[in-house]
């Protein structure tokens, strides 16, 4: 096994110096650091996780908290922060809440309090009063993604909002037959998405005057399959059908895209459809949708922690992250 004397030795510099230049703490001379980088790549020397961690008290590990691991909106903002935290030269430990509440309460009670990492990401997970003075105990950064949380460093999204302009935008093309596909109860959990998303549908509705009909309201599961099947439900039963739909996620929204043309309804000739995410198969179907970009969410999450663990001064984290309207080919005048 090469040794960091080895790689001294071979750069022309001292074995203290070689030890600032991969961990990237101290200052280097720019020279100094390229010619140790160089030699640490030739002979093939990578830094002792453990020599690392005792010499500067750190893991060089950060702890990601998820509540499903096989939804493509979580799946994506994770790949957006563990390929910027990996960028840094920091592995990541995947805690994956799931709905056993015991497991969830040892992940806060056991799993974070033994010191494998040096900072902890929440995504989209509503904490509790105890879990939120559970992560605090532990006196390492925290940024969360999603709702707010007061006594947490926050990057929020306001669902309300996305909703609301989703809406507004079917509206603008002089839709008044519009339906809405959200969420059974069961789905409504941290954050209560579908709630706020429901929400700023029903509030732009009213603004323009217009009520909203129960029978346009379908539930689903936020997957293809859901809005596929809560579109049939709207485009098939008797009575009053929709000229547009708002799905409150762009898979639903992609699932009723495919219902409407499995009955025969052209989009947007017939149909207007419009999500939300951003879905990297929104292209693929021309899909008019709101984009909260989640990829970004992850990598802003990312430099956040980086920048609280360094002791950037301007560290600190309260924002409201971005989102647009995309409009592509599944939405037409009325």
């Amino acid at each position: 096994m090469v040794s960091i004397d080895e790689v001294a030795k071979l750069a022309g510099v001292s074995t203290a110096t070689v030890s600032r230049a991969l961990s990237g703490r101290g200052h280097v001379s720019d020279g100094a650091r390229e010619r140790v980088r160089s030699a640490a790549e030739s002979l093939g020397y990578v830094v002792s996780s453990r020599a690392s961690s005792l010499a500067s008290g750190r893991t060089q590990n950060i702890g990601v908290i998820v509540p499903f691991l096989d939804r493509w909106f979580f799946s994506t903002v994770l790949s957006g922060a563990t390929s910027a935290l990996m960028r840094a030269g920091y592995d990541v430990t995947l805690y994956n809440i799931t709905a056993d509440a015991a497991v969830r309460r040892e992940v806060f009670s056991t799993f974070l309090r033994r010191q494998r990492v040096d900072a902890v990401i929440a995504v989209a997970i509503e904490l509790d009063d105890d879990e939120t003075a559970q992560l605090l105990d532990l006196g390492l950064p925290v940024i969360g993604i999603g709702g707010p949380n007061p006594r947490l460093n926050t990057l929020t999204v306001d669902d309300t909002a996305l909703a609301r302009l989703a809406t507004e935008h079917l509206i603008g093309l002089g839709h008044r037959d519009i339906a809405h596909i959200g969420a059974n109860p069961e789905f409504d959990i941290d954050f209560h998405v579908p709630t706020r998303r429901r929400l700023g549908f029903e509030r732009a509705l009213a603004d323009a005057g217009i009520t909203a009909k129960h029978t346009f309201l379908e539930p689903a599961d936020f997957t293809v399959d859901g809005g596929f099947r809560a579109a049939k439900q709207l485009l098939g039963r008797p009575g009053p059908r929709p000229t547009a739909i708002f799905a409150a996620s762009d898979e639903m929204a992609v699932g009723a895209l495919l219902a409407a043309r499995d009955l025969g309804f052209r989009v947007p000739q017939d149909l207007s459809i419009v999500g939300i995410d951003g879905h990297e198969l929104g292209e693929f179907f021309q899909l008019t949708t709101v984009d909260q970009f989640p990829l970004a969410q992850g990598e802003r999450a990312a430099r956040a922690i980086l920048a609280q663990l360094e002791d950037d001064p301007d560290a600190a984290v309260a924002a409201d992250l971005p989102y647009e309207l995309i409009v592509r080919g599944t939405t037409a005048r009325a």
